[in-house]
């Protein structure tokens, strides 16, 4: 599916959605999860940590919060930050700047399907709430597979459908009725907000998802649960 449905492929509906809404996007993010998604990162961060590693790729790095956290809390290591939206990195290039990490991250426009990066030159790829924007999704993660040397791994967060049928009823009812109105209001466009939760319900469930992730390239793939299921945290191994 597409944000606005107009004869642009995704991609381009994709970058255009993220440049609109850059300007409001953390405050919409951090407001609509209950600030939520802050603990998802940091248990992203989390493991990553535990695997030293000293060159990774943050890529739909968005605003660069991920990207800024790894860095902040990761000693040694080098992020690659890459997001299709000029926008988005506008604002990340600001938070970046403000934290003077400039020399630990190194922000870029890039295309999650072809990617300026060496084969086999990543210790860990991570993707926070991005690869279900991806225009193909298997090709992005083979493309993701090629970056990462052998042995390392993909450490991908993204949204879910609890599988609770009472809490998955007042999520579903939630994302999609509540969030896009006050998405719209403060976004000035409403049409995100609507394309962003009916995208979490297109999205793979965790075990389909998973076959996907071994279909492009990755072994030992599992999946922690968030939330009750709001999201998941998906690892392969290359």
């Amino acid at each position: 599916m597409k944000p606005y449905n107009t004869h642009q492929t995704k991609k381009d509906e994709i970058r255009e959605m993220f440049n609109n809404i850059a300007p409001a996007y953390d405050r919409l993010n951090h407001t609509l999860s209950f600030n939520i998604d802050r603990i998802w990162r940091r248990r992203v961060v989390n493991h990553v940590k535990r695997l030293t590693p000293h060159s990774i790729l943050d890529l739909a790095t968005g605003t660069g919060d991920l990207a800024i956290q790894m860095a902040t809390r990761i000693d040694q290591s080098s992020i690659t930050a890459v997001d299709l939206s000029q926008g988005m990195l506008e604002v990340a290039k600001q938070k970046v700047a403000s934290r003077n990490l400039n020399q630990r991250i190194s922000l870029h426009v890039g295309d999650a399907e072809h990617l300026d990066i060496e084969s086999g030159s990543m210790d860990v790829v991570t993707v926070a709430f991005g690869v279900r924007n991806f225009g193909d999704l298997n090709a992005g993660l083979v493309e993701i597979a090629r970056t990462i040397r052998p042995g390392g791994e993909v450490v991908i967060l993204e949204f879910s459908t609890p599988q609770n049928p009472i809490f998955g009823a007042i999520y579903k009812f939630y994302s999609r009725y509540i969030l896009p109105v006050i998405g719209g209001m403060i976004s000035k466009d409403r049409g995100a907000y609507e394309y962003l939760p009916a995208s979490v319900e297109e999205f793979p469930q965790p075990a389909q998802f998973m076959e996907i992730m071994k279909r492009a390239g990755f072994k030992n793939c599992r999946a922690r649960s968030q939330s009750l299921g709001i999201a998941q945290i998906y690892i392969g191994e290359k």
